[in-house]
Parts: C-alpha cells; structure tokens; sequence
C-alpha cells in the first residue's frame, strides 16, 4: 500500500495511491490517525476504500504534500562510506571514529520545516548548499505497546512503512557550529524533504537480504546528471536495530520519522568534495533540481529556490561574571 496526503484546489486530502490516481480514506481520516492505528488496521481501510472509492482523482489533477506531518525527526548516520568521505573534507584525512561503530548516533531535526515532493526548499545564505540522499522509517501504532525500551524484533513490528528523505544540509555553516560541540542546528534546520508517499513496509519485505537488510538501490540525480548511487543494505545497522536505539531508555510513537543517514558513494556532495579535495561537483544554487529515487518507494524531486537573507547576526558580548546583582 502506498499513503498520501496531498493538496486538491483549497482541500487538503489524505487517503491511498493506486496506480496514478489517490483516493481518500473512506472513513475520513487522516494519515496520523491511519499510522496510530496500525499496519493491520491500514490493510482492513485499504480493502473498504477500494469498495468505496469516493473522491477518486487522478494524481496529476493533485499536488502532492509531504506523507505525514512527524512529531519527531531523528536522522542516523549509519553509512560508514560517507562518514569516510566527509570526514576528509572536514578533518583533511578519512577517519571513521571508534564510537561511531559502538552505536547507531542520530541527532533530532526540525519536524516544523517539512517540504513536500516539487515544494522548492528556500535555504540560508549559504556558499555550500547540500542535499543528503536518505530512505527514512515511518513508525506506526502496534496494540499493547507505548513505543518504549523496544527490542529490534519488537521496533520491526513498528515500522509502518517508508518515504524517501532528502535533508538539506549547508555545509558551511554546519560546519561552523560544530566547533561549538553542539549541532547541526540552523546549518539543517531549514527544510527537510519527504515523499512522494509512505510504501507499507509489508511491500519493501521482500527485498530484504539474509541479514536483514533493505537491498533496495537509491540514486540521486542533479539536474538529470547522475550524482550517487548506493544499496541501502551497506547500512551500518539495520532498521529494527535503529528503531529499538531511538527507544531505548525513551519511547517512538506514531508518525516519528527517523532517517537511515546519507548513503555512500555519492549521497550527497560533502562526500564527494572531501573524496576529491575541491569542490566538485559544484554546491547546489538557485534553480537546481535534485532527484531521489528508491527503488520500490519512487521518486523524490526538489528544486532550489532563493536563499533567505535573514541579516546580521549578533555576536556574543564579553560579561564581568558577577555572581551577585549590583
């Protein structure tokens, strides 16, 4: 099954994607609702939907909006090629540190600044702007579970199902705040991709390899040139394992998205400028279209729109650090 929300005149519609029309859930609810509900409960609205199909339209009479409206965002590095290329870039040698293969690290992004598919992302100034090729989990409702202290066999049974994920990255200044030991922060926050819609993670089932691993291939494209290519399966960890980490001594509810991190080989450009020791391929500009694709997901396309100037920033002020009011 294939879930979507998407944007019909003024209406905002939710509902499934069969073949290339969308149709609304037949009981009138929405994504959210569908993903507390659970997997087996999609499949029984799924099966009245297609008896019904009121409100069928067909999908190029639609813009389509990001997949689900997260509460969270938490994006993984689990791609030890990339770390290796943009740690080159970065630190001026490949170094892939020893904790980064004691557990699967991720950091929270911004669930306020979502894109939908073909929605421009409007960056900072910016002389280094990025994308980051992703294929992310979209967590579902199981019964009897609050989402906590899962084990991978319990975290797999909260996968509902994934999107693609591209997370804008301006290298510059993410580079720059990760001086200070804290971030990214406003070097991501600006605009994460996701779409075009959530696959059930029944359909991706059987492109797992023996490991348990999505052997799915990503590529990404800009401007039709192809960029980076991978196999999703040279994750670190695989996506149970991911799940039950971001649980651990914390909960996962429905609708969180956690991101698997860049792939290697070309997932993004960072990569490829500390593989290369310049700048090349060149930082995305003004009226780029960068293309995702994931094989049994589909296509994930954006365009660069014009950077927002948002002016000075004030630096800090040397203070006496007094402990006590004048």
């Amino acid at each position: 099954m294939r879930i979507a929300r998407w944007r019909d005149g003024a209406a905002i519609a939710e509902g499934f994607v069969e073949a290339d029309h969308v149709v609304p859930f037949a009981d009138g609810g929405s994504v959210a609702s569908v993903l507390a509900a659970g997997l087996d409960a999609a499949h029984e609205l799924h099966a009245r939907t297609l008896r019904d199909a009121r409100g069928r339209r067909p999908m190029s009479e639609v813009r389509l909006l990001a997949p689900v409206a997260p509460p969270s965002v938490r994006d993984f590095v689990t791609f030890e090629e990339h770390v290796e290329g943009v740690s080159a870039g970065v630190e001026g040698k490949s170094n892939v540190a020893d904790e980064w293969y004691d557990a699967p690290t991720f950091y929270f992004t911004n669930p306020h600044t979502i894109l939908g598919p073909g929605e421009p992302v409007r960056p900072p100034a910016t002389e280094r702007l990025d994308f980051e090729l992703e294929l992310a989990a979209v967590i579902g409702g199981v019964p009897g579970s609050d989402g906590a202290d899962l084990d991978p066999e319990a975290a797999a049974a909260h996968i509902f199902g994934y999107t693609i994920m591209n997370d804008w990255s301006a290298r510059d200044l993410q580079a720059r705040e990760m001086k200070v030991r804290l971030g990214p922060c406003k070097g991501k926050d600006f605009g994460t991709s996701l779409g075009p819609w959530i696959v059930t993670a029944d359909e991706l089932a059987p492109l797992l390899d023996d490991d348990g691993y999505l052997a799915v291939r990503a590529e990404v494209r800009v401007n039709g040139e192809l960029i980076g290519d991978d196999l999703m399966s040279n994750m670190g960890w695989p996506f149970p394992e991911l799940v039950a980490y971001a649980s651990r001594n914390s909960r996962v509810v429905p609708g969180d998205v956690l991101g698997s991190g860049t792939v290697g080989n070309g997932g993004c450009l960072g990569e490829l400028w500390g593989r290369n020791g310049r700048l090349s391929p060149p930082p995305l500009a003004e009226g780029d279209v960068v293309a995702m694709s994931i094989e049994g997901v589909g296509e994930l396309t954006a365009a660069v729109g014009p950077a927002v100037d948002g002016g000075p920033i004030a630096v800090a002020r040397p203070r006496p650090r007094r402990r006590h009011r004048a």
